[in-house]
């Protein structure tokens, strides 16, 4: 037994098996940290995923690693250090009393509940990529637009629970009291954010007027694009060219916009141009053989019109409008290309061609 009597040698108010069991649990806490941070996510993937969806499981465990890795890291300092006490000639006060200890304590407590939240964020977040996978896969669109903005309701309740949470339990605030004296601070606190508000608003309008919904084509002034995302403060448009632009909601409820996806039919009008030298005959099969062109295109409906029109500066003028039976822009543009490369060949086969700006320069010779 004598050989362990250096187990009770003090070293800074600290016998040396007090050290031994601190360095056994940072030591074993190293070693569990990942097996245990495993099984408590495959628990809490019971209660919010898919234990059929494998892929989910992988996003899943993406999503908790970090989180769950520091909440268990903290209780495992807590642990290892609560084994040791700070010596007395440190002259440190109780942790009670504002100190180091209290700062410490402080500190702990915050940086633990701020990952038991941060893990809660991660699992509504998880529930709402799952849930517009889901909504993805019905017709409607309502659900598609809903969705998200559930998620980011529930995420916003989420952290302001955290924050009253942190104040009530770590900087022992009265909430109560302290939410009725932001009474008067709340009506500034509106007036400085009132944009913010205006946006909010919008949000709900948007939801509860319907102008458009994720997934239609719309066009605001001078930008068109597919409608992405919905949120709180803007809404994403992904326009043709691939870019992203973020309007503010207010913007959309007060501004006239065309809600492309609501047309049964796209409307196209263009005009050719052909060159002077074009014969009357020719010019007569050509809008014949244009309009025989639109009217039996799978794509178009009947109401399409070819006239010639107009003797231009350089070229006669022929219209060409037709309507494409799909609201979607895809179809759209194929058919326009389609009917294009169609309307190329019909014009070489009459044996015409296309005008295009020329300038006559005539030369008087005069005479000495």
């Amino acid at each position: 037994m004598d050989n362990l009597d250096f187990l009770n040698i003090v070293f800074l108010e600290n016998e040396v098996k007090d050290y031994l069991i601190f360095v056994l649990i940072l030591l074993f806490g190293y070693l569990l940290i990942s097996p245990i941070s495993s099984y408590l996510r495959k628990i809490i993937f019971r209660i919010v995923g898919n234990k059929n969806h494998v892929d989910g499981k992988a996003e899943f465990d993406n999503l908790l690693k970090k989180p769950l890795y520091y909440f268990l890291l903290l209780l495992i300092f807590y642990f290892a250090f609560n084994t040791l006490s700070f010596p007395e000639s440190f002259g440190l006060v109780d942790s009670s009393e504002f100190g180091v200890k209290m700062i410490l304590s402080k500190s702990f407590s915050l940086l633990l509940i701020v990952t038991i939240f941060w893990t809660i964020l991660q699992s509504v977040e998880y529930l709402g990529a799952r849930l517009k996978f889901r909504a993805e896969q019905t017709e409607s669109k309502v659900d598609d637009q809903l969705i998200p903005f559930a998620i980011e309701i529930v995420k916003v309740l989420v952290v302001i629970f955290a924050i009253v949470f942190i104040l009530a339990n770590v900087f022992d605030q009265n909430v109560t009291a302290l939410a009725a004296g932001l009474g008067v601070g709340g009506v500034a606190v509106a007036l400085a954010s009132k944009e913010s508000l205006e946006n909010l608003l919008g949000s709900f309008t948007i939801f509860l007027d319907k102008p458009f919904q994720v997934g239609d084509i719309i066009t605001l002034g001078s930008t068109t694009g597919l409608v992405e995302k919905v949120g709180f403060r803007s809404t994403r448009l992904r326009t043709f060219d691939k870019s992203i632009v973020t309007v503010p909601n207010k913007n959309l409820v007060n501004a006239e916009l065309d809600n492309l996806g609501l047309r049964p039919v796209r409307r196209v009008k263009t005009n050719i141009g052909l060159v002077y030298s074009t014969q009357v005959n020719q010019i007569k099969n050509i809008v014949n053989d244009i309009q025989k062109l639109i009217d039996d295109h799978k794509q178009t409906t009947q109401d399409g019109k070819v006239r010639f029109l107009n003797f231009g500066d350089s070229s006669l003028d022929v219209m060409v409008l037709y309507f494409v039976n799909s609201p979607d822009w895809n179809i759209l543009v194929d058919t326009q290309q389609e009917i294009n490369f169609k309307i190329i060949e019909i014009v070489k086969k009459n044996q015409s061609d296309f005008a295009y700006p020329t300038t006559s320069v005539f030369l008087e010779n005069q005479k000495s």
